[in-house]
This record gives structure tokens, C-alpha cells and sequence, in this order.
């Protein structure tokens, strides 16, 4: 049996992948949580609490471990991004620089790394890995959490170079679905706008931030739970893999379909003072599924409805903070 450490484990993808590798009989896992509770679906399963930031916790949890997960992030969206973009650098930074040495210290097999596709400009044609350009300039709001995870994909690459631990990084796209953020403080784009669909009443209105023509890549979290597993399959020291739906739909038009599944007449009206990040994003996930086989499964209609059904069942049973 293998033994499996996922960090943030109580987090949006954390919770996802908890719940899919605790029930593989293949692996012994343990989640890593913080200042949250365990989440009450998952009560029962091995947890240690410890801050990822204290080099003697990362040593003690990564110890006898065969692989990690790594998914403990300071995570939000476009508020943050452009009000407050500091907050996805320094805590990033320190974990993961700790948690990589102690993988390399520790012999860990292999180590998954999530990084995104802030990197990537914006583009009218679906992203290749190898399209990324290191002298271009990223795009103004994505600058420092951008270059954090370009940093960390470096990190892979430098510990597979100097020791045995094979480093895949998976550049993701939007991931929405079940257990994300729906509080409009901190909530990504999906998360936000269910919830103002879902709690607004019928025949009303609502706004969305900017003009909603900003196109994005959309993957729904059972699809990428499915591709963190296959890439464990994967038997590289190091390699870099586009992970996304292989088409982008304007913001707009999701909230459109958000609107639809809820059965509700609701009027978009935009909100142009409000801040918004206009970069056209798909992802060419070829190279992954060639060595691999993943492709995902979950159109954006069922995901939306799927997710906009556990939203209401979650809020009816108390366990939504909205």
C-alpha cells in the first residue's frame, strides 16, 4: 500500500481528492488541514493539523510518505487579484519551497504540483505548453502569483535533476464544482455567480463584474480529480502538462447557462467599476492525453447543474457559507 500526504486537505480540490483516494484501496492517505475544521463528509479519515510555513511540521508530515499531493494554497479571485495580489506570493512561496525540500529529503516517489494557466497570455487559439513565452510580459494582474507558480515549476524541475522524486506539474484551468468557494469576497468566477443566481429571486436582476466577454476554460472538479490520478501513472522525472475542458466559453454566456439551469427570468446587468481580468484563455490538453489517456468526461452544462444542485442541497442542510 502506498502511502499518500495530500496538503490542503481541506480546501476545494483537497476535499475532492480526499474523498476519491480514500476510497482506493491502494493508498494509505493522510490529509493535511490548517486552521479549518474537517470537513464534516470526511470526519473519519486521517487528518494531522499543522502549518505548512514551519519547516519542523513539513519535515515530521512528509516522512515515510511515498507521495504527495501537494495542494495547500493561498487561493481567491479576481477581487483579491487586482485589489490585493501580495497575498498569493509569500505564503506560496514558503510552502512550497519546504514542503520540495523535504520531498527531495525524504525520497518521496512522486510529488504532483498543481500549478494554473495564469502564466499563458491571452490568446484566440487553444495553449500548448510549448507556446509559453518566458519573454513576454504577463498579464498585469496575474504578475506576482504568476511568477510564484513559474518559481515552484522551477523547484520541480531543480529537485528532479538532483534527486529521484519524479515532479509533475499539471497547468490547470478554471476548476469549479462541489466544496468551492461561493462567498462573493473570495469565490472565483463559477462560485461567485451561482450564488448570485441561486439566491436571487425570480423576475430580479444581477450584476457581474465587467463586460463578461472574457473567455475561460472551464473543468469540472471530477474530471480533474481523474486527471491528478492518472498522472501518477505518468513515469517521467519531471514534465509539465496542460490539464483543461479544450474550450472556453465567455464569461457571459456561463452566467447565461447558470441562469437557465436555475429555471429563473433574471437580468444580467454589468457592473464596469468593478475589477476584471480581460485575458481569453483554452487549454490544449493533447500532451497529457497522450500520455495519458485523460480526457474529460463532464460538459459544462451537466457541471453547472450538478454543482448548482449540491449548492442547494448544502445551503438547505446549513453547511454553505455564502
Amino acid at each position: 500500500m502506498l502511502k499518500m500526504l495530500i496538503c490542503g486537505a481541506s480546501g476545494f480540490i483537497g476535499q475532492n481528492l480526499m474523498s476519491y483516494f480514500c476510497n482506493d484501496p491502494k493508498y494509505e492517505v493522510t490529509g493535511v488541514i490548517f486552521k479549518s475544521e474537517v470537513p464534516s463528509h470526511l470526519i473519519g479519515k486521517k487528518f494531522i493539523r499543522g502549518d505548512l510555513r514551519d519547516v519542523n511540521f513539513v519535515n515530521k508530515v512528509c516522512k515515510n510518505k511515498d507521495i504527495i499531493l501537494q495542494f495547500a494554497a493561498t487561493t481567491s479571485g479576481a477581487r483579491d487579484m487586482v485589489l490585493q495580489p501580495f497575498i498569493h506570493v509569500t505564503d506560496n512561496a514558503v510552502i512550497n519551497s519546504l514542503i520540495l525540500r523535504a520531498a527531495f529529503e525524504n525520497k518521496i516517489k512522486k510529488f504532483i504540483f498543481p500549478s494554473c494557466t495564469v502564466m499563458y497570455q491571452t490568446s484566440d487559439k487553444a495553449i500548448k505548453e510549448t507556446d509559453f513565452d518566458a519573454n513576454a510580459e504577463l498579464q498585469e494582474n496575474y504578475f506576482g502569483v504568476g511568477n510564484t507558480k513559474l518559481y515552484i515549476e522551477k523547484m520541480c524541475e531543480f529537485y528532479s535533476r538532483i534527486g529521484n522524486t519524479q515532479h509533475i506539474v499539471l497547468r490547470h484551468s478554471n476548476i469549479y464544482g462541489p466544496y468551492d468557494k461561493f462567498d462573493l469576497d473570495r469565490s472565483h468566477m463559477m462560485g461567485a455567480n451561482i450564488t448570485k443566481v441561486l439566491s436571487s429571486e425570480n423576475n430580479s436582476s444581477i450584476k457581474i463584474w465587467g463586460k463578461g466577454e472574457e473567455r475561460r476554460d472551464l473543468l469540472y472538479i471530477s474530471d480533474f480529480v481523474k486527471a491528478v490520478d492518472n498522472s501518477l501513472k505518468i513515469n517521467e522525472k519531471f514534465g509539465i502538462f496542460n490539464v483543461g475542458a479544450g474550450k472556453s466559453e465567455p464569461v457571459k454566456r456561463v452566467i447565461e447557462l447558470i441562469i437557465k439551469i436555475s429555471d429563473k427570468n433574471i437580468i444580467i446587468n454589468h457592473d464596469l467599476s468593478k475589477p476584471t481580468i480581460p485575458t481569453n484563455i483554452e487549454i490544449d490538453y493533447s500532451k497529457f492525453k497522450s500520455a495519458t489517456g485523460w480526457s474529460p468526461s463532464i460538459s459544462l452544462e451537466t457541471g453547472i447543474a450538478l454543482t448548482c444542485s449540491w449548492w442547494l442541497e448544502a445551503k438547505q442542510a446549513g453547511n454553505l457559507k455564502i
